[in-house]
């Protein structure tokens, strides 16, 4: 028997946990930008190399990854609310103990933590929202609960830029606590009690497989970035041993009857499809993420808070574009808006990377940030929206599980070839970043600056263009989605379900 909760009827009572998940998404998604704006600061703080540095970011992610996994059995074993209200519980933990780091290597087992707790955030969270919401209107809620993508870039990089540079870099963690307590709160009141729980067993030997394979793949990638090459033993191991347990896993799930990740939505076209796009194109946009404020700190001599500052615009028209698109979901086919969405993008980032220089305009590349901004916006909830509309109520967790992992994994992936490149495009171009690395660069003079400007807005140019090739490349799977609109399943594909109350027919 699967775990269900209490029925919410839809309309207002599914906004209402829409809207409570938005807070407890927007501590991941600010703590993901905050870092990102604070890359350098950190360098020079800890006298750190950017290899070693991008593991306070990449260790979350790969974290997160490494935790997505499990969070269909976990649904299922504890229940989504006991499951959402510990995981939020030990994020605030987790943020609290970061901001009293006292080393890198403290910082970044912290950010472990945290990601390990935040790894569960976003799956619960749909599983929850996809259970309450009426299928005709899980687009619009899917958009408002992609208001955590707005606010996370757009408060994240302001309200951290001013942190690091008039208090200190321990908030951006601190800021996490009463944020984390007010969703405690409201969950516990708010949300429907847990109701029976399954007894599937824990698959031990996929997850011995899956999560060892993920972080081993992300460790290569990440390695060989140190190192500067990929070729040495020490890089193409782990790279290799990540992907046979991942291959291990999945020739297991599609052979056991109670695998970690059930695999069966991937039956489903729309599935299918939307998570093959969403591979590509979170690979290139998140991936992008470590670049913008560091061409703003590192080329430009911006301090944090105005590098942040310069990125409201692509924040901004994420979060509205992101409103209207969920509400075409609801109407329209996802194979005749996503690929569309998906073109905006793409020419956003191409008009981005092509002017990006030295002394670029700031306003030309506002207007560049604006397209990139709407395409993403438009482009990941929609993607997540056609790929679990047509899930029933048992499918819910595998279904959010799969497209989180793939979220997350391709973003941690697209973060550490982002460092990976740009480090080996610096240290070609500018000896100094060779030499040093990133924190060298770190405070540098004006006029010490403007000499090596120019190959340092070369080095991040060339470094854009992977991920719009990427995003690009996230075109062909996007014109395979269906361009008829589907009615929403309500039964798993399995087997037939028995005949459900019109209340949980309408949450399913």
């Amino acid at each position: 028997m699967t775990d269900r909760e209490s029925a919410t009827p839809p309309g207002r009572g599914a906004m209402t946990i829409a809207l409570v998940l938005v807070l407890g998404s927007i501590m991941a998604s600010l703590d993901m930008t905050v870092v990102n704006v604070a890359i350098a600061s950190l360098a020079a703080d800890f006298d750190a190399p950017l290899a070693t540095i991008q593991w306070v970011a990449t260790g979350y992610s790969l974290a997160l990854g490494a935790v997505v996994p499990v969070s269909a059995w976990a649904v299922g074993r504890f229940g989504a609310k006991r499951l959402y209200l510990s995981a939020i519980a030990l994020f605030a933990g987790g943020s609290l103990l970061a901001g009293l780091a006292w080393n890198i290597e403290s910082l970044i087992a912290f950010r472990v933590l945290q990601g390990l707790a935040g790894g569960m955030i976003m799956p619960v969270g749909m599983t929850i929202l996809i259970r309450a919401a009426d299928p005709d209107r899980l687009g619009r809620l899917m958009s408002t609960l992609g208001l955590a993508i707005l606010v996370g870039p757009l408060a994240g990089p302001v309200l951290g830029g001013w942190l690091i540079d008039e208090v200190s870099w321990r908030w951006m963690f601190f800021v996490n606590l009463p944020v984390g307590a007010l969703v405690l709160v409201l969950v516990t009141r708010i949300f429907p009690a847990d109701g029976e729980r399954s007894v599937k067993r824990l698959d031990v030997p996929g997850m011995l497989m899956l999560s060892p394979g993920l972080a081993a793949l992300i460790y290569g990638v990440t390695s060989g970035g140190e190192r500067g090459s990929f070729t040495e033993t020490a890089v193409l191991l782990p790279l290799a041993a990540g992907a046979v347990l991942i291959a291990a896993f999945v020739v297991r799930a599609l052979t056991t009857a109670d695998a970690l990740l059930d695999l069966r939505p991937f039956r489903d076209r729309s599935f299918a499809t939307a998570t093959a796009t969403m591979a590509l194109f979170a690979t290139g946009y998140f991936g992008s993420m470590l670049l913008l404020p560091l061409y703003f700190q590192v080329v430009r001599g911006e301090s944090a808070t105005m590098a942040g500052l310069l990125g409201v615009p692509m924040a901004l028209a994420s979060g509205t574009s992101m409103q209207f698109a969920g509400r075409l979901a609801d109407r329209l086919s996802p194979g005749r808006t996503i690929p569309v969405s998906i073109a905006l993008a793409v020419s956003g980032f191409g008009l981005f990377a092509y002017q990006l220089s030295a002394d670029a305009s700031y306003w030309a590349l506002a207007a560049a940030l604006l397209m990139m901004g709407a395409g993403g916006g438009s482009t990941m909830m929609p993607l997540m929206t056609a790929a679990t509309r047509r899930m029933s109520k048992e499918q819910a967790p595998a279904a959010s599980t799969t497209v989180n992992l793939v979220n997350t994994t391709m973003g941690a992936v697209g973060m550490a070839v982002a460092s990976v490149l740009l480090s080996g495009a610096m240290a070609a171009r500018v000896p100094l970043a060779g030499e040093g690395g990133l924190q060298a660069l770190h405070g540098l003079a004006a006029d010490a600056r403007a000499a090596v400007a120019p190959g340092l807005a070369d080095a991040f140019q060339s470094t854009y263009v992977w991920a719009v090739a990427l995003m690009a490349l996230a075109l062909v799977p996007a014109l395979l989605l269906p361009r008829r609109a589907q009615p929403a399943r309500t039964e798993p594909s399995a087997e037939p379900a028995p005949a459900a109350a019109p209340a949980e027919a309408a949450a399913s």
